[in-house]
C-alpha cells in the first residue's frame, strides 16, 4: 500500500531495490493458519550452458527466520540448494525430495543499483542480475494490485490466472497454486514483476553463458520454472495444507547437506 501511495502521489517510479528493502521491515499476517512467507524472488534464469538459477528472500516467515536461499539447477539435472537457514524452516521443507544438494551457509545479496544486484554463494555461484520493466510486465504488476484479496485464495482463479500471465511474460507455462514435491499444496500472489534485460554467472568458477530457454522448461512437481528471467517482489507463498497442523516435523522431507568433494573443484 505504502508503494502505491508514493506512485500515485509523486509518480516516482518503483525500483526492485525499493521493495525488496521495504520488505526486510515486513512481517507476515499472525491470523493466517497456514505457514506463509513474504518477500521477493528471481523465479528463475536458464542459461545457454544449461544451467539454471533461481533465488529466494524471504524476511518473513511465520515458522522461522527470514531466510535467503539460491537455486541451482545444473546441465545434468541434477539440483542443489543453498540456503542461509536450516533445511526445516527453508525452502527444503517444501521441494527437499526433488532436490539432490543442500546445503546450509551463506547467501549474499548485493544492490549494486536500484536495479541491478549480485547474488553470491562463496565458492559456489557469483551471479549478477539488471532488472526492468517492459509493457507486458507493467500490466502484469497492475493487475496483480487491482484483484480482490480474496481471489487469491482461489485455486481456480490462481490457474486461470497462471494460465495467462506465462505466454504473456513470454515465460513459458506458470502455476500459481498447486502443489510442491514434498506433497503441500501452494498459492503464490507476486504483485511486482519486473524482466530481467541481462544477467551473467559463474557456476562453481565457470562461466555459464548468456541466458538461453532450456530445450525442455524444467520444473519441481507444479512449481514450473520461468523460461525468461523474472524477478517479483511483494510476494506472499502460502501453503495451505499445513493449515492447523501442530507438529511440522512431519512436513520435512530433506537430502544430505553437503555436496561431494569433486563438485567444489575447479
Amino acid at each position: 500500500m505504502l508503494h502505491e501511495l508514493k506512485e500515485m502521489s509523486t509518480m516516482a517510479p518503483i525500483h526492485p531495490q525499493d521493495v525488496a528493502e521495504a520488505a526486510a521491515a515486513a512481517s507476515v499476517d499472525p491470523s493466517d493458519p497456514a505457514e506463509n512467507f513474504f518477500g521477493y524472488a528471481v523465479m528463475g534464469v536458464p542459461f545457454e550452458s544449461g544451467h539454471y538459477l533461481a533465488f529466494r528472500h524471504f524476511p518473513a516467515s511465520s515458522i522461522g527466520p527470514g531466510y535467503r536461499a539460491v537455486w541451482l539447477r545444473e546441465p545434468d539435472g541434477v539440483w542443489t540448494i543453498f540456503a542461509d537457514a536450516p533445511p526445516d524452516v527453508s525452502c527444503m521443507r517444501y521441494v527437499g525430495t526433488g532436490i539432490t544438494h543442500s546445503v546450509t551457509g551463506p547467501v549474499e545479496l548485493h544492490w549494486l543499483s536500484p536495479t541491478s544486484a549480485r547474488i553470491e554463494v562463496p565458492d559456489a555461484v557469483d551471479w549478477r542480475i539488471d532488472m526492468g520493466n517492459t509493457p507486458a510486465t507493467r500490466v502484469a504488476g497492475i493487475t496483480a494490485r487491482l484483484i480482490p484479496a480474496p481471489l487469491w485464495q482461489s485455486d481456480a482463479f490462481l490457474a486461470v490466472m497462471g494460465a495467462m500471465m506465462g505466454p504473456m511474460l513470454r515465460a513459458g507455462r506458470m502455476r500459481l497454486a498447486g502443489r510442491v514435491p514434498n506433497g503441500q499444496t501452494y498459492r503464490m500472489r507476486p504483485l511486482r514483476v519486473w524482466a530481467l534485460a541481462d544477467s551473467a554467472a559463474t557456476v562453481f568458477g565457470r562461466d555459464a553463458g548468456r541466458p538461453r530457454g532450456l530445450p525442455e522448461q524444467e520444473h519441481l512437481a507444479d512449481l514450473w520454472l520461468p523460461q525468461r528471467g523474472l524477478f517479483v517482489a511483494d510476494v506472499v507463498a502460502r501453503y495451505p495444507s499445513t493449515a492447523g497442523r501442530g507438529d511440522v516435523t512431519d512436513q520435512v522431507r530433506t537430502v544430505s547437506t553437503t555436496l561431494p568433494g569433486s563438485r567444489w573443484g575447479s
